[in-house]
């Protein structure tokens, strides 16, 4: 109860500090089932210069890609990396939330379920 309780405050703080301007592409993905394909797609979304942060969660079988302010990045690219890394993109969406938020919203869900 104490994590859930601190990932919630944790969000909310990240959250408020966050700018109206973030954008991250959120992208469910088929196909990832070790933490080495998580790395593999992690690692290959780092390096592209838009991305200010990533976040892969392999048991919602989700990739966000956190956008550098005033920089764009089209669907279809992450598309294409993501099936260039061996893997099938189910749907995609923008989300005006960082990663850190979608990271602590993931987690305090799971964390909910136990």
């Amino acid at each position: 109860m104490k994590k859930l309780l601190l990932s919630t405050l944790v969000a909310a703080t990240l959250f408020s500090q966050a700018a109206i301007a973030t954008q991250t592409i959120k992208a469910n993905v088929n196909g990832m089932v070790c933490a080495f394909c998580a790395q593999g797609i992690e690692k290959k979304m780092r390096a592209l210069s838009q991305t200010k942060d990533v976040y892969v969660n392999l048991k919602q079988r989700i990739v966000a890609v956190e956008l550098k302010d005033g920089q764009a990045l089209s669907n279809e690219k992450v598309k294409a990396i993501i099936k260039d890394a061996g893997y099938d993109v189910t749907s995609i969406e923008i989300s005006e939330h960082p990663v850190a938020h979608i990271k602590a919203e993931l987690e305090s869900k799971a964390e909910a379920k136990k």
